[in-house]
């Protein structure tokens, strides 16, 4: 039987000068290092995403500094700060836009659930309206965090069959 960790990996055997792999674990390796996220700042989230653009944080040691503010060049949507009722078809319909496959991180107490905002304006959790794959909890959250939920983003993928989320965004 073969570990698990062997059929995720990009397991290569090289053959002269051709180098054979199952398609998944090419295209999910791919994917893994080539997010394109999608920067939605809603409020002070907003300040500690854009820090991890900064030289002290490097976010393109994961190849994700490529913040694409079209959501048909971006692959994963980073939902930063309070969500309110008004805003949230504006979220949705970019979201709606994104090519498959995407992924979305809940980033921030306000993202995630609400936060502190217990009323009638705010949205209890932008999970109600798109699917999130990470939550980043604090508020707000520092940069570590997101780059944290970057990694976590990153083994999800890895994990997924590639065909499998291509024919399920398209249905």
């Amino acid at each position: 039987m073969v570990s698990s960790n062997t059929e995720l990996a990009y397991d290569r055997k090289i053959e002269g000068e051709v180098i054979v792999s199952r398609a998944d674990a090419v295209i999910n390796w791919i994917r893994t290092n080539s997010v394109w996220p999608m920067p939605m700042g809603l409020a002070c989230c907003a300040i500690e995403l854009m820090a991890v653009g900064n030289g002290r944080f490097d976010i393109a040691r994961f190849g994700a500094e490529v913040m694409r503010f079209s959501p048909r060049q971006s692959d994963c949507m980073i939902v930063a700060g309070t969500v309110t009722y008004k805003m949230a078809p504006q979220v949705r319909r970019i979201y709606d836009q994104m090519m498959a496959p995407k992924w979305v991180i809940a980033m921030g107490a306000c993202a995630s659930s609400g936060g502190m905002y217990r009323s009638y304006a705010t949205l209890q959790g932008v999970d109600r309206i798109v699917p999130v794959d990470v939550y980043v909890s604090g508020c707000p959250p520092r940069p570590e965090a997101l780059l944290d939920a970057l990694i976590k983003l990153q083994e999800k993928i890895k994990r997924e069959p590639a065909s499998k989320r291509l024919f399920k965004a398209s249905a």
